[in-house]
């Protein structure tokens, strides 16, 4: 194996379609998700990760091409964020216009972390570090953006009467929203918040991993790891922070009342 976590061969293949085959399985006899939208995603992930590992053994040699993935990356979760908060496809007549405010709340939560990070030297700046550092920080983004915006969504539509009442009193728009929606949105900081408090008492996450595998030392390994796992509790927030302001304003769902 020397300094990989895995094997890579024909037994990883086949273990990779077993673990497959079972989440298909698992999801079927449970009756919480289909076997075709289990497949689809391996199948997409498998597909996804092969070319994105042969873009990076182009792109992480010049800062120009890794800016220009990582604001790939910014795009890609948008579109993933906004369609799981507002409820609607891309094709959606509207959906542009709502595609802009939730991805300004993932790159204002993602990108002045991983700036921060860069500009004070605790990252150096070249692309094979500022890549899987801005991606972690991206993707937790979009991870909370996505998941505060489907609970405010919902909420919205169990407790609408709530925010009219809360209108019919004088409230202004945004705070009557924000009265509903609030406690709802900061669920979805839960899971960072857990993971944050319980690292290295449950799990040893990637980033800790990744460096001891790359002849680190376990300190530098924790350090890296605690710098991943903080920057993660700021993107994640001001994230769930901007959707529940935007929602609260009418910019991102149709349906708000007033």
């Amino acid at each position: 194996m020397g300094a990989s976590v895995v094997d890579f061969g024909p037994r990883l293949a086949a273990v990779l379609v077993v673990l497959a085959v079972l989440a298909a399985l698992a999801g079927r006899w449970s009756g919480l998700v289909r076997e075709r939208p289990v497949a689809v995603a391996s199948l997409r992930a498998a597909a996804q990760l092969a070319a994105v590992s042969a873009v990076l053994l182009v792109v992480v040699d010049s800062l120009w091409l890794s800016a220009a993935f990582v604001a790939l990356m910014v795009a890609i979760a948008a579109v993933t964020a906004a369609g799981r908060a507002t409820g609607k496809r891309l094709v959606a007549p509207d959906r542009g216009r709502r595609l802009l405010p939730v991805a300004l709340a993932v790159t204002a939560g993602a990108l002045p972390v991983a700036a921060l990070v860069v500009a004070s030297g605790a990252v150096p700046l070249r692309g094979v570090a500022v890549i899987p550092v801005a991606g972690i920080l991206i993707g937790g983004a979009m991870s909370a953006a996505s998941l505060s915006g489907q609970r405010v969504r919902d909420e919205l539509h169990s407790r609408r009467g709530e925010v009219e009442a809360a209108l019919s009193l004088g409230l202004l728009r945004r705070d009557a929203v924000l009265e509903v929606v609030r406690p709802a949105a900061a669920t979805a900081l839960v899971p960072p918040l857990d993971q944050t408090r319980t690292v290295g008492l449950v799990t040893l996450p990637g980033a800790f991993v990744g460096v001891l595998l790359g002849g680190g030392s376990p300190l530098e390994a924790g350090a890296a790891q605690l710098l991943v796992l903080i920057g993660l509790l700021v993107a994640e927030i001001v994230a769930v922070w901007l959707v529940v302001e935007l929602v609260a304003r009418g910019r991102i769902l149709d349906d708000v009342p007033r």
